[in-house]
């Protein structure tokens, strides 16, 4: 795994952090292959009961697209014919926002910067956005003549409502964390020099938590969003069998008769 990326395993808890702070964590080819490989890595990993999604530095989660890179790559794709510089998004981008959103577990997502074009894609692929008070949010997509990728077409209408997000990429522009907040793409905000910290809380208890039941939660939220209500209904009483069934669920029903804390064990 290239050092642009670096990742984690401690308590439970993956914590996979974009290191390319000096180009604002913008992603090229190898940060997006080191990427994909971590966010697969902690999808597969047992030990692995939640993850951090977060990145170095003070001025950027990620802007999207390394630009620099890109345009050499668009100019030897018109000399050679060869055509290879979208297909990002079907090897880097796709599988990215499917490991978030697929992965059995809860997925938090540390915004510490600006947060624009794929960088917002894979922030609104996490179940929980922490944000910095200083941090901002932009589609950029239309701005360099291209249309929403990683994800975005359908995270962000579920989060603000098609209008809005009709809106946000027709005019792409820096939205605050404030705003972010009231549209929906922020969960919390926290001042900027507690993002590391708060970040890190958060995604520890649900690391701690009982992670059969939030894996179940995850599939009936996006069961419910493309399904009728009786086939969500349906669905409910299969998770539910699924949770009720687990051994976190019998210590949490022991927890509260003995009126203690529950200690989850993730299965």
């Amino acid at each position: 795994m290239a050092d642009t990326v670096l990742y984690e395993v401690h308590d439970g808890l993956a914590t996979i952090t974009l290191n390319r702070p000096e180009a604002m964590n913008a992603l090229n080819i190898a940060t997006k292959v080191a990427l994909r490989e971590a966010v697969e890595a902690a999808a597969g990993d047992d030990a692995v009961r939640a993850v951090l999604l977060t990145a170095a530095g003070d001025r950027a989660f990620c802007v999207g697209q390394d630009l620099k890179e890109h345009i050499g790559l668009l100019i030897q794709d018109r000399e050679t014919g060869s055509g290879q510089t979208m297909s990002t998004v079907r090897e880097h981008y796709n599988p990215v926002v499917k490991a978030l959103t697929g992965m059995a577990k809860p997925v938090v997502a540390g915004v510490n910067g600006v947060a624009a074009g794929a960088g917002l894609g894979f922030a609104l692929a996490a179940d929980y956005r922490i944000v910095a008070d200083t941090a901002t949010f932009n589609t950029s997509f239309a701005g360099v003549a291209l249309t929403a990728d990683s994800g975005i077409s359908w995270t962000l209408p579920r989060v603000v409502g098609p209008g809005r997000a009709a809106d946000l990429l027709l005019f792409p522009r820096s939205i605050s964390a404030q705003d972010a907040y009231e549209l929906g793409i922020a969960n919390r905000i926290v001042p900027a020099a507690e993002l590391t910290a708060q970040a890190r809380k958060v995604a520890l208890s649900l690391a701690q938590g009982p992670t059969v039941a939030y894996a179940a939660l995850k599939e009936s939220l996006a069961y419910g969003l493309t399904h009728s209500l009786e086939e969500a209904l349906e669905k409910e009483d299969e998770l539910q069998t699924r949770a009720g069934s687990s051994e976190d669920h019998g210590i949490a029903v022991q927890a509260f008769v003995n009126k203690e804390k529950p200690k989850y064990l993730g299965r």
